[in-house]
């Protein structure tokens, strides 16, 4: 049944941006078609819920792959994996390094883009670094930050063939001609690895900035007197702000201020996942960083929290553990949300003439299907779909 081309789902549970109800949806061509019965649509179990894929901006790899490997099987094997956990499309997101492996990395994203028909979809890049302050650099490498440079960018933006959607930088650096690009460019200035101070990060928020990157993390933190990258990005209402919900990278108390403050619409849950998420304890690399995983996170062979191994369908279990939401605002948190920060059009949502891009749920975040462009694409082990159709 994997690779099988659905015509829809028939009076099923599905969650819209406004709630859980029951409808219909008719899908052709890999989209979104109506809302109507469809002839060989398929049916549920009343306990499950069709969803938004969910979209993963910020991942690094899982399951021994990374994208600074370069290499197209590298995120094959990404995309094939992630769908376990209802993801249906990311960025693949770069680290700190030397240009050329930078743009190593870029140039296979592109590639891979190009040819890719199966799996989560890769929807461009996020470059993380190497724009960012060496203060807040954490598991980055400190030899390759330069400061942000739209020339040096324009290299970057060649070798992705212009489908970096999304910059980490830090932006007390920047001279205010590196944010005027991006935006020119329609491409998200994410804040991140930043030693901002609130008044300086207030005023890019002015010109442009939009995110905060993996808040409360590698930034300038908050105190009463500079409330910093992370005091910002909590209290402003117009910046996103990424999250590791893993209780590791942020404690439960932080990721509750974190909901008291974004929820609903301003909170994007990410993995920040490496190459160790779905692997045993042990020894492998984020980029061409050594780290330690033991199972629950990754660090630096001196401690340093680098990356995670959070899985997003766990990031959901975990942010409604501590805060209460109806599912369909959980569920917003890593699918209209991250859309929204994306300026994607096509996905992200439940809406006639977007990608058919589903993730079949119960309740509690239970991963039972996951279908892209109206393939199937991930069937739960021992999920018996023979009788769905």
């Amino acid at each position: 049944m994997l690779n099988k081309k659905i015509t829809g789902f028939k009076n099923v549970n599905v969650c819209f941006e406004d709630g859980v109800k029951k409808s219909s949806i008719e899908v052709k061509d890999g989209h979104i078609f109506s809302f109507l019965d469809s002839e060989g649509a398929l049916t549920l179990p009343s306990n499950l819920i069709v969803c938004p894929g969910l979209i993963d901006e910020h991942i690094h790899g899982c399951l021994g792959f990374d994208v600074m490997d370069a290499k197209k099987e590298s995120l094959q094997g990404m995309a094939n994996a992630l769908l376990r956990e209802g993801v249906t499309s990311f960025l693949a997101t770069t680290m700190t390094e030397k240009e050329d492996k930078i743009i190593s990395s870029l140039e296979n994203v592109a590639s891979f883009m190009e040819t890719q028909t199966t799996g989560a979809r890769v929807l461009g890049a996020h470059l993380e670094g190497p724009f960012i302050s060496k203060k807040f650099k954490g598991a980055q490498s400190e030899e390759c930050i330069l400061k942000p440079d739209v020339t040096t960018f324009k290299r970057f933006e060649e070798a992705s063939k212009n489908s970096i959607k999304l910059v980490t930088f830090a932006y007390e650096e920047d001279d205010g001609s590196f944010l005027k690009y991006l935006v020119s460019k329609n491409i998200v200035p994410s804040v991140g690895h930043s030693s901002c101070p609130s008044d300086k990060l207030i005023e890019g928020v002015e010109n442009g900035v939009s995110c905060i990157t993996h808040l409360y993390n590698a930034q300038r933190p908050f105190t009463h007197h500079d409330s910093g990258v992370t005091g910002v990005g909590l209290a402003n209402d117009k910046l996103y702000t990424e999250l590791i919900a893993d209780f590791y990278h942020s404690t439960k108390e932080s990721v509750k201020v974190a909901l008291k403050c974004k929820y609903p619409d301003k909170l994007v849950l990410i993995s920040d996942s490496t190459e160790a998420k779905y692997l045993p304890e042990g020894n492998y690399y984020l980029g061409s960083t050594p780290i330690y995983s033991d199972t629950h996170v990754a660090k630096l062979l001196n401690g340093t929290i680098a990356g995670s191994v959070l899985r997003l369908d766990q990031a959901l279990k975990n942010v409604t553990s501590i805060f209460d939401m109806p599912f369909h605002k959980a569920i917003a948190l890593s699918s209209n949300n991250p859309a929204s920060n994306l300026h994607l059009k096509d996905r992200g949502f439940i809406r006639k003439g977007y990608h058919a891009d589903f993730v079949i749920m119960d309740s509690s975040f239970e991963v039972y299907l996951t279908i892209t462009d109206g393939e199937i694409a991930y069937i739960r082990p021992g999920f018996d779909i023979n009788n769905l159709f």
